[in-house]
């Protein structure tokens, strides 16, 4: 079920009306109920997937609290491969198969690729991380095993988080189930302000954006490079706007019941290094490999070079991760390097000039994060187009930026009116998510008189009915990953 449709309109309502009015003993299977049906509005014979794995995960988590020395591992071991194997099958199976059959054509060997051509069960990525998120907290001791089967299930599927993250950590959602959550006016309508704040970074911002930029990434032959330099600039925001509109409606509708999720994204736009920008970018995600990765392969306690190739193995794990394409590939390599880079520089003893001590151009803060900004869009050419030679076909167009003709032909099928909504919207966020560096913009309004407060009410949902995009719904760009 989309967030964006009429069938979540009413799914709503109905869902968080009937928590607040069952007893708190039924609220458990009422909750998975409605996940269930969340789930099932897209492909519902996959619920049957979702079904195994937790039946896996729960029995693992017990498994392992009770056995001794190396059976635990085993049994972390048998939890995390059939994790892994249902993620393989469905979501790399081909791709390997079609690059195993092309590495035996180069060397002439007769190989005929076995393809499945499943379809991808949605937001698969997201439930089985937080699955293994539960079975490795319970290995390391720092979670019990969950032995109510009904809250571990509702723990994998719970509907706000359920296909596009954030990934919650189990000592933190499953305590959650266990609190008696009343009605709650400030915290109902901080939910909602949430929840429109997210629809309107979906319908209003991404999705308007989207008609640019797939105008440019679906035919790219047909267009230079001051086309792909503004739907390069228009997918950096329509991806951001789109997956943290996501989170915020997820972490709104979840609140409006009484439940806390993490913050998903914190100004990333404004990092002044790829590293800050992770530290700020889908930060479940990247607290999920820091923490379970990253650590795994030694962290900070090995030599530089390992380090350097722990860091690069992560970032192409976090490319694979997002799809079984050479693209994603290319992209986490990209911000492996950069990060590389930095931890070399770092290593070698150097230091980076403080922004404190503007002496010099490169010690001002601002440049630091416009260079880190085009970087991250660039990289951003790979994870969008369909093919690793269609985002070099679309680099090079660079080289006519700035031919007036081409210029001239691509502003006017684009249409000056939508380029400048889209250029007034992306400085509009950027506006917003700069205030938010310095303080929360929801509680800035809470303290207004109620006359100006409910006047931006008014004016944003009236802003998000008039010029939403709800002719077509489209789905959440993450819901593929």
């Amino acid at each position: 079920m989309l967030f964006n449709s009429f069938h979540f309109l009413v799914f709503f309502p109905l869902v968080t009306l009937g928590y607040f009015l069952l007893p708190h003993r039924a609220r458990v299977l009422w909750l998975l109920a409605a996940s269930c049906w969340f789930y099932m509005a897209f492909i519902p014979k996959y619920l049957t997937i979702l079904a195994f794995t937790i039946v896996v995960d729960y029995c693992a988590g017990i498994l392992i609290a009770r056995a001794q020395g190396a059976a635990r591992k085993r049994y972390l071991a048998w939890s995390i491969l059939t994790n892994c194997s249902v993620l393989a099958a469905f979501k790399y199976f081909d791709f390997f198969s079609v690059n195993i059959s092309a590495l035996a054509g180069a060397i002439h060997w007769n190989y005929t690729p076995v393809l499945l051509s499943w379809i991808l069960p949605i937001g698969l990525s997201f439930h089985t991380f937080q699955a293994m998120s539960y079975t490795i907290e319970v290995y390391r001791g720092n979670q019990q095993p969950e032995r109510r089967f009904l809250h571990f299930a509702l723990y994998v599927m719970f509907y706000p988080q359920l296909v596009a993250g954030p990934i919650e950590r189990p000592q933190k959602l499953l305590p959650q189930f266990d609190e008696i959550h009343s009605f709650d006016y400030r915290q109902v309508t901080g939910g909602l302000k949430l929840m429109a704040w997210g629809f309107f970074q979906k319908v209003v911002i991404a999705d308007r954006l989207a008609v640019t930029v797939n105008m440019v990434y679906d035919h790219p032959e047909s267009h230079g490079g001051f086309a792909v330099l503004i739907a390069m600039w228009c997918f950096a925001f329509q991806i951001l706007c789109d997956f943290s509109g996501y989170t915020d409606i997820a972490r709104g509708a979840a609140q409006v019941m009484g439940f806390r999720l993490m913050v998903n994204f914190a100004q990333p736009y404004w990092a002044s290094s790829i590293q800050d920008l992770w530290r700020r970018w889908h930060i479940s995600l990247y607290t999920w490999f820091r923490d379970y990765l990253y650590f795994s392969l030694g962290g900070r306690r090995i030599s530089l070079w390992r380090r350097v190739a722990a860091v690069m193995v992560v970032f192409f794990v976090v490319g694979l991760w997002h799809g079984a394409n050479w693209t994603y590939l290319v992209w986490g390599g990209m911000h492996g390097v950069a990060t590389v880079v930095v931890l070399l520089w770092a290593g070698s003893g150097r230091r980076a000039p403080k922004h404190q001590n503007a002496g010099g151009f490169l010690d001002r803060p601002w440049l630091s994060t416009f260079f880190t900004f085009q970087y991250a869009c660039v990289s951003m050419i790979f994870f969008r187009a369909p093919s690793v030679q269609h985002a070099f076909h679309s680099i090079g167009q660079f080289r006519n930026v700035l031919s007036p003709g081409l210029a001239a032909a691509f502003i006017n099928e684009a249409g000056v009116w939508r380029l400048g909504v889209a250029g007034a919207l992306i400085a509009s966020y950027q506006a917003v998510q700069l205030f938010q560096e310095k303080g929360s913009l929801i509680e800035v309004l809470n303290r207004q008189p109620g006359w100006l407060r409910w006047s931006v009410y008014f004016l944003g949902l009236m802003t998000i009915v008039a010029a939403g995009e709800f002719d077509s719904a489209q789905r959440f760009i993450y819901f593929q990953y």
